[in-house]
């Protein structure tokens, strides 16, 4: 079969599928909205739309058989790093729950918020909110946990709850996009190839000044407040958060890391009489569960990103893209903005960066851009961009409880602006550059 004419044929209407799906979803979500209904991009399953996509992928290109582009198809959803995804998501979501169920969850807030002085009550609620879900991998868990607590005090202490709305969206996004086990770092390092303690540092020297600039402000702003009630919290319950937070950092196997993580819950829980093995072992399978539909969407975006890719969508892409990029700066920020538009359109950031991770991989390739590099960009644009979005489930959630509107959590949306100008500083001036990419560049400059 001739590729070449397959990519001439196509090219841009081989994303016809694709733009397919996100359009019965986006659409679908947005009328939802607008009617008014609970769980507006629920509506429509977003599984049904993108089996709708895939339909449409199998039906193009009559000189292929049937049999032939299911062939492609499944090569490409099964591949080992798609299945790797899918194992490392499940143990993600088995720890989540196995932790929670032993009370890890519990001990972790409490824990933090045992140290928050008065006069630092919102950077308090940004920094506990970034440990929280650092930890536990989740920002949407982390909005639902600290977003009471930091409403709660912030009306008894008569401070601006829009301020405290923003600190917990602020500090959970921060800690999402470093934590090991969130699926958003899952699909990116594993989405372009690299590891997740290289990425984890990249992000962490990028994201780091952007904290510190918000908890400044955030301090000089927030206002001094107490914080009361039953603060108790068990210590013991928080170490395999620590054990798999730091083993992931030295390099372990993050597969196995998580596997620790849940036969450690399951031994401390069982060990403090805080579980039955029957509510720990349904624990993990209701975490599991939870992972399970984010599973199967990745496998079947990668299934379809692979057809796109074989009737020429992805190569047509990269020479539309690299065509207006004239360097690897220009190639670094087209990296983020089709993340970020992604995350936006999508109010998924996870989903974003599972399809935008092939696509933003080969443009790399192209320009030598660090793989760490890449996931880094793909993970801060995600979710710095979708936190900013009225419409985002986190914001949704703290301006329910708050009954406040978006718009007012949204002037104190510090820490997201400050990451993106903190990682335009780093594209613009080159920051953080690999050895390699620093070769690359001495090579332009010589050419």
């Amino acid at each position: 079969m001739d590729e070449k004419k397959i990519t001439k044929q196509y090219g841009a209407i081989a994303f016809l599928p694709l733009i397919i799906f996100l359009g019965l979803y986006i659409g679908s979500g947005l009328y939802f909205t607008h009617q008014g209904a609970e769980d507006a991009f629920s509506q429509f399953p977003r599984h049904v739309a993108l089996l709708i996509g895939i339909g449409i992928a199998l039906l193009m290109n009559r000189t292929m058989k049937l049999d032939e582009k299911i062939e492609v198809f499944s090569k490409n959803a099964g591949n080992s790093g798609v299945m790797l995804i899918g194992l490392i998501y499940l143990l993600a979501g088995g720890f989540q729950g196995a932790a929670n169920v032993m009370g890890g969850v519990d001990s972790v807030v409490n824990f933090g918020l045992s140290f928050i002085p008065p006069a630092l009550l919102i950077p308090g609620v940004f920094l506990m909110s970034s440990f929280i879900a650092t930890s536990i991998g989740t920002s949407m868990g982390t909005i639902a946990a600290m977003a009471p607590i930091a409403i709660g005090v912030s009306a008894k202490a008569d401070i601006n709850v829009a301020i405290a709305c923003a600190a917990v969206l602020g500090g959970a996004y921060f800690g999402d996009n470093l934590s090991i086990i969130s699926d958003t770092t899952i699909s990116a390092t594993k989405g372009v190839g690299c590891e997740m303690k290289d990425k984890f540092k990249m992000n962490f020297f990028i994201a780091l000044p952007a904290a510190i600039v918000a908890m400044i402000i955030y301090g000089m702003v927030g206002g001094i407040g107490q914080i009361e009630g039953d603060l108790s919290y068990s210590f013991i319950k928080i170490i395999p958060y620590i054990v798999v937070l730091v083993t992931a950092m030295m390099g372990f196997n993050v597969a196995g890391v998580l596997f620790i993580g849940i036969i450690m819950s399951g031994i401390i829980g069982l060990g403090t009489n805080s579980v039955t093995i029957l509510e720990f072992v349904q624990a993990i399978g209701s975490g599991m569960e939870g992972m399970m539909s984010i599973t199967v969407l990745a496998i079947l975006v990668s299934g379809l990103i692979g057809l796109i890719k074989h009737y020429g969508g992805i190569e047509w892409l990269i020479e539309k893209i690299t065509s207006k990029i004239k360097d690897r700066k220009g190639a670094e920020y087209g990296i983020g903005i089709l993340a970020g538009l992604l995350s936006v359109s999508l109010v998924n950031n996870t989903i974003a960066i599972i399809i935008s991770a092939p696509i933003a991989k080969e443009i790399g390739l192209k320009f030598k851009i660090a793989p760490k590099r890449i996931a880094s960009l793909l993970d801060i644009f995600a979710c710095a961009l979708l936190s900013m979005c009225p419409h985002d489930g986190g914001m949704l959630i703290v301006t329910g409880l708050a009954g406040v509107s978006p718009i007012e959590v949204l002037q104190y949306a510090i820490y997201p602006i400050a990451l993106i100008i903190s990682t335009i500083i780093t594209i613009q001036f080159g920051l953080l550059s690999t050895a390699e990419e620093k070769e690359y560049k001495k090579s332009l400059k010589a050419s």
